[in-house]
């Protein structure tokens, strides 16, 4: 299976850190990723610039709604991304905690909604029935760049 594991900082912390002890963290999470490599475990990651280049974009009753910044005006933000292959969530959840930047932030571990995964919320369940009906309809090349959309011989698991 597949699973998105999101970085979140808060900027007072990473502020808060000096440029000797940043470059340790971020060649710790580099070591991290490299780590889940090796083993077989990464598939993508990411950072995001920071959150001031954010817009977000809305669509209410008909109009186009852009803000600058995140949707939530939270303490901690979305700072980057990896996506992992786990056998389960508990080998997720195990590949996760060893990522250095969750001493100072946190990491989110959420399955990627995979067509073919077991999905036991109801709302997955709608979304992911919703995704199978309009595989059909989609441009050959569409399903390639989108997890979500069911593809034979997919292999996932290490």
């Amino acid at each position: 299976m597949l699973y998105m594991c999101l970085v979140y900082h808060e900027e007072k912390s990473l502020n808060a850190l000096s440029q000797d002890e940043l470059n340790a963290l971020v060649g710790a999470c580099i070591a991290w990723v490299e780590e889940l490599e090796k083993g077989g475990h990464h598939v993508f990651s990411a950072g995001l610039q920071s959150v001031r280049t954010a817009t977000t974009i809305r669509h209410r009753n008909g109009k186009l709604s852009l803000t600058d910044g995140p949707f939530a005006e939270t303490r901690e933000f979305l700072g980057g991304f990896t996506v992992i292959s786990a056998a389960d969530r508990n080998e997720a959840i195990q590949l996760a905690a060893k990522f250095p930047a969750a001493r100072i932030g946190s990491m989110e571990v959420r399955p990627v909604l995979e067509s073919d995964a077991e999905l036991n919320d109801r709302l997955d369940e709608k979304i992911g029935a919703a995704i199978r009906r309009k595989f059909a309809e989609l441009n050959p090349t569409t399903p390639a760049r989108m997890a979500s959309i069911p593809r034979p011989n997919r292999e996932h698991e290490p």
